[in-house]
Parts: structure tokens; C-alpha cells; sequence
């Protein structure tokens, strides 16, 4: 999955190698969202997590491809094994979505990763996820 065409305009590694960040976009990087934390609070300090934030296109050909939906989806999580995982987020149309969510931009993307890393823990959409992923959201005033 990680492999993409676009080359990354930023990059970040966390010291612990437990994740790693890649914007492949030309928007910049949401701040102030702690990626990290909400991942280790989620799933564990050790499981190892990719995210990359695509746009559009790309979004649509993986939720093509995976999916069979073709359409931009918000976020995609793809699971590798028990101990890792990818999640892509489509900055552009998580941006076009915020609004109808009452959330910020910041705060969707937020929202939006909480419930990518849930779905990584093997959570399928359920009342049970839901009272998780607001336990996270809570606890990280999301």
C-alpha cells in the first residue's frame, strides 16, 4: 500500500518507529493534532501505523480498487497484521465534509483518524465502536 507515485512533500518519523507520516498532497499537513498519542491511546505503543494523507485521485483509485466504490472516500484503513497497519486520509474531501460535521477541519482530521484506527483494531461500524472511539475523543477533547 505504501508505495505511491507521488513523492512525499512532507515526511515525518516518530523516534520510537511506531509511526510514520507522509503527505503526498500540495495542502499542508493538518497542525496540532496529535497523531501519536491518539494511535498509541488506541492501539498500542508498539503496533506500527502508516499515514498518508492523498488527494482526491488517490483516494478514489484505492476505494476503487479495495472497495469496488468509486469515489473519493474520507479515510481508508488497511490493516497488514496484527501489529500494523495504513491509513490514508483525502485531506480535500475531508475538507469539503468538516461543515456537515460541525467540526473544523483539525478536528475532522482528528475525528476522522480515531475512527480509521479503530476500524485497524478490527472494529466493524457498531454502537460498540462508536462508544469507543468517543472514549478516545473525550479523552483528547476531539
Amino acid at each position: 500500500m505504501t508505495g505511491s507515485k507521488n513523492s512525499a512533500k512532507s515526511s515525518q518519523r516518530d523516534s520510537r518507529e511506531t509511526i510514520s507520516i507522509r503527505n503526498t498532497t500540495r495542502q499542508g499537513m493538518p497542525q496540532r493534532v496529535p497523531f501519536l498519542a491518539l494511535k498509541d491511546a488506541a492501539l498500542g505503543a508498539s503496533y506500527d501505523l502508516s499515514l498518508v494523507f492523498v488527494g482526491p485521485t488517490r483516494s478514489r483509485a484505492l476505494n476503487r480498487t479495495h472497495r469496488g466504490n468509486n469515489k473519493p472516500a474520507n479515510i481508508l484503513s488497511f490493516p497488514l497484521s496484527k501489529t500494523s497497519g495504513e491509513i490514508f486520509i483525502d485531506l480535500t474531501t475531508a475538507r469539503k465534509q468538516a461543515p456537515d460535521f460541525d467540526r473544523s477541519y483539525t478536528n475532522f482530521i482528528a475525528f476522522l483518524f480515531i475512527h480509521g484506527l479503530f476500524h485497524l483494531k478490527g472494529f466493524d461500524h457498531s454502537a460498540i465502536m462508536e462508544r469507543n472511539e468517543r472514549a478516545i475523543r473525550k479523552a483528547f477533547a476531539i
